[in-house]
């Protein structure tokens, strides 16, 4: 991979950063829209780097395959496409995902001294409104994160252009991330892909209804360079694209430093399983290292 970005910032940079009021907002409700953190001009390279990336553009392959990778390929057709670790396969994704200001900006909301790249998936929705693929149900990420022991881990969104609700933009539910939470059981840890959508609805409400609030739905209305970024509790989702456009991005999955591999349970005794069990490094004692560089690179130490 190409090396990381120096972890500093320019000055022009810092001004940038969430301020300290942002910083109790993103606490209260679980999500931020931030500044314009990518030029036009990067959004564009980043943009001609995904399109040769579906022209078949690597610079390396996956070592292996693992078993719950994300990967559109043509022959599925004109769906919502979804590929994981695009970071590693991609130095023209990776140079835009790697700024140190997106991980700076990262450990401000997670109060984090060290911001690591958890995954990256790049999404793309086909301009279909009755595409059923493009509607994302309720969920939070943190479910398909059960081997993570950080409840501190965060996503950014980063759209490719100015993105709205025509498009179906990602859709936050407010301060869902405080919520005591009911109704996990095993069928939680898989994609929502893999999920039926009635359920994942009325296992919103439920959740609401538990912690005697409302559910209040917050479309991002996110400007080409800015981006969002959200707790790893906080419900989100999205609705068809019913623009005459693709609506493409890319979530960029963040951990903070202390973030570590843990032996989570399921119901039948085995452990729950992240792809990057089966790709990362070992640690002394054995346990895949979420700190790999490789896969898992660094983005901002302070």
């Amino acid at each position: 991979m190409t090396e990381v970005n120096a972890l500093a910032l320019t000055e022009r940079e810092r001004e940038l950063l969430p301020t300290d009021d942002e910083v109790r907002f993103f606490a209260e409700h679980g999500w931020y829209l931030s500044k314009k953190l990518l030029s036009d001009d990067e959004v564009d390279e980043l943009a001609a780097a995904v399109d040769r990336y579906y022209e078949g553009e690597r610079s390396r392959r996956l070592p292996s395959r693992p078993p719950r990778l994300a990967y559109w390929e043509p022959a599925h057709g004109d769906v919502q496409r979804h590929n994981d670790y695009v970071h590693y396969e991609s130095d023209g994704i990776a140079k835009a995902l790697l700024k140190p200001i997106i991980g700076a900006v990262a450990a401000r909301l997670a109060e984090a001294s060290e911001i690591r790249v958890f995954q990256s998936t790049l999404i793309y929705k086909p301009p279909i409104a009755d595409e059923p693929s493009n509607v994302v149900p309720w969920h939070f990420d943190k479910h398909y994160w059960s081997s993570s022991s950080s409840d501190r881990m965060l996503t950014a969104f980063i759209p490719f252009h100015d993105c709205d609700e025509e498009l179906g933009t990602i859709t936050m539910v407010d301060g869902s991330h405080r919520w005591e939470e009911v109704g996990f059981d095993d069928s939680t840890t898989r994609h929502f892909a893999d999920r039926d959508h009635d359920h994942l609805e009325d296992l919103l409400s439920a959740n609401a209804a538990h912690n005697g609030v409302s559910v209040s739905k917050i479309p991002m209305i996110i400007p080409k360079g800015h981006m969002s970024f959200h707790h790893c509790r906080t419900y989100h989702g999205s609705a068809a694209n019913r623009s005459t456009r693709p609506r493409q991005a890319i979530s960029l999955h963040l951990q903070d430093g202390d973030n570590a591999f843990r032996d989570f349970r399921l119901a039948d005794g085995t452990s729950a399983f992240y792809n990057h069990d089966s790709l990362v490094r070992r640690t002394h004692d054995g346990r895949p290292d979420y700190a790999d560089p490789e896969f898992c690179p660094p983005l901002w130490r302070s």
